[in-house]
Parts: structure tokens; C-alpha cells; sequence
């Protein structure tokens, strides 16, 4: 009786492991399952289509993304929330070692060229600007348009930015104004969506938002923008001129000729080949470098045919 007792327990034993060993094991393939990742929420509209065109393709896939600012994209993926994130910069030496520490070691696979936009509202004529003089406007030196322009009318600039630790202000921070502090007043209006909505509702505001926010999604050339707000051409001199200055078309960014670009990189912390690998090598393939070219993004791997842009 007592050794039927004993084989009984380790047959529950045995059964209950099993089990739990079943319920711990990864669900999904390169190309099944149900997976969540992060997401820059600049880079929304791309990812979103991305997403839609590899769950067609792959219909036992599905891929939730979560949008949010730069940094709580990086921190889900530093606290095991994800495997995979979607961003504009690649973890830095310090968060690579914390994931290493962790036994995972981080891939950064460049997909695509963004390129930071500036938006006004329709009725505000002043389509051009200097790389110096946007730095005054963030840092707070310059505060009202008729600066820029004795033409222009005395009304305040409103700059708004999506989030407040967005990789946008990181690049306003960094790239323009070379570490100097943004002026407190700036505004965040908390997601791309609402920042066009604010700039085409107010004849003062500056937008500075992700180009893949604005490009037109029916026009297959990716020369032309959204028609509710106005994108201004930049230069990298202080007197913006028709001649030196350029709108983030494909082919400014592709010859460098508009100053304000940034990479999108996807980092995959995944420690086994499942979805996230199969989502991130589907968007370095030929056909997700094509839905990048027609997004208005430059691609990495997918040649850009050089067209006059009028």
C-alpha cells in the first residue's frame, strides 16, 4: 500500500512538471504566434504597415504593437516586456551590458532613414528655415514669427513636440541645438496625431514630428505631403533660400541634402528564433524594404530611383 501511495505521488509529480514545463515553453514560430512589440510611436504609420502586410502573408501571425516615447520603448525591452523594439537609436554600451548581464545579447538591424519634419499651418507663408535659426526658436532666443521675417505677422511661436521623452525632443536636444537645453516653452502635445492636429487648427504653431506622419499615403512617388498642414524646407545656413534649402523628400534624404535624418534600428533581444526574428527579418527583405520606400523612408537595401522634384 505505502509503495502504490509513493508512485502515485511522483505520477502527480511527474504530470504537474510536465505541465508547467509545457505551459513555460515559447508558443510561437518565425511565422505563428501572438507577440507584442515596442514602438517608437514617431515611427507609428510605417510599423502599422509593416504589420498589416506581414499578418496577410503570414495568417497564423499577430503582431501587437505598443506605442509609446523613446524611452519607455527602450525600458520594455531592457525589463523583458518584448523581445524586439523599434526605435531611432541603438541601446547605448551601458544597456547593452545590463542585457548581456541578463544572457541576452542584443541585435541592432538598421531598416530604414527617417528624417525629422517641420509643420505649419496652412495659412502661415513662411515655408523656409535655417538649421541656426531653429535652434534660437527651441532654445528660446527667438519667440515670435515677424523675427524670422519683417513680413510675417507679431504672433508667438508655438513649438510642439509629441512627447516629453520622445526620440524627437532627443534629436531637437542633440542634433540641433548640440546639447544646449530646449526653452520651457515648448509644448507636448503627447502623440504625433495630436501634433497635426494642433499645427492645422493654429496659424502660430511649429510642428516637429516624424516625416512618415506626413507623407502623403496615396501618392506612390513619395513627393508630395498630407494637405492639411504646410512642411517648411530647412537649410543648413542661417538664410534659408529657395536654392539651399529642401523638403524631406526620398531624394534630399538619399543625397544628404536635407539636414535633419535620423536611422530606425530594430533591436531584437529575442533569445531563440521565433516571431520576433521572423517579423524582424521579413522588414530587412526585399518586400519590407518596399513598403518602406513607398512609406517615404529611405531603405537600406532597396535602390531609389532620383527623380526631379518640383
Amino acid at each position: 500500500m505505502k509503495r502504490t501511495l509513493i508512485i502515485s505521488l511522483l505520477a502527480v509529480a511527474f504530470l504537474a512538471a510536465c505541465n508547467s514545463k509545457k505551459r513555460t515553453e515559447p508558443d510561437d514560430t518565425p511565422t505563428s504566434g501572438v507577440i507584442a512589440i515596442a514602438v517608437d510611436e514617431s515611427l507609428a504609420p510605417i510599423v502599422q504597415e509593416e504589420i498589416a502586410v506581414f499578418e496577410s502573408i503570414y495568417k497564423e501571425a499577430g503582431i501587437v504593437p505598443r506605442f509609446s516615447g523613446e524611452t519607455e520603448t527602450i525600458n520594455r525591452l531592457l525589463h523583458d516586456s518584448t523581445w524586439l523594439a523599434v526605435t531611432t537609436r541603438p541601446l547605448t554600451q551601458e544597456e547593452t551590458a545590463y542585457m548581456n548581464r541578463k544572457k541576452l545579447f542584443p541585435k541592432a538591424v538598421k531598416v530604414a532613414t527617417d528624417a525629422i519634419a517641420l509643420i505649419i499651418n496652412r495659412t502661415n507663408r513662411d515655408s523656409l528655415i535655417g538649421m541656426p535659426v531653429l535652434k534660437e526658436i527651441l532654445t528660446g532666443r527667438i519667440r515670435n514669427w515677424n523675427e524670422l521675417s519683417p513680413r510675417n505677422p507679431a504672433m508667438p511661436i508655438e513649438v510642439v513636440f509629441d512627447n516629453p521623452n520622445s526620440s524627437t525632443v532627443r534629436y531637437a536636444i542633440d542634433s540641433i541645438c548640440g546639447g544646449e537645453k530646449l526653452s520651457g516653452h515648448l509644448q507636448a502635445e503627447q502623440s504625433n496625431r495630436a501634433v497635426l492636429d494642433y499645427v492645422s487648427k493654429t496659424p502660430g504653431a511649429l510642428g516637429i514630428i516624424g516625416v512618415n506622419w506626413v507623407s502623403n499615403p496615396v501618392d506612390s512617388t513619395s513627393m508630395s505631403f498630407i494637405d492639411n498642414i504646410r512642411v517648411m524646407a530647412v537649410s543648413r545656413y542661417r538664410e534659408a533660400t529657395p536654392a539651399n534649402s529642401f523638403k524631406p523628400y526620398q531624394a534630399y534624404i538619399a543625397l544628404d541634402d536635407y539636414p535633419m535624418t535620423r536611422p530606425v534600428y530594430l533591436l531584437l533581444s529575442e533569445p531563440r528564433t521565433g516571431l520576433a526574428s521572423g517579423f524582424t527579418s521579413f522588414v530587412a527583405s526585399d518586400r519590407g524594404q518596399r513598403i518602406i520606400l513607398k512609406s517615404g523612408l529611405l531603405p537600406v537595401t532597396q535602390p531609389l530611383r532620383i527623380v526631379n522634384i518640383k
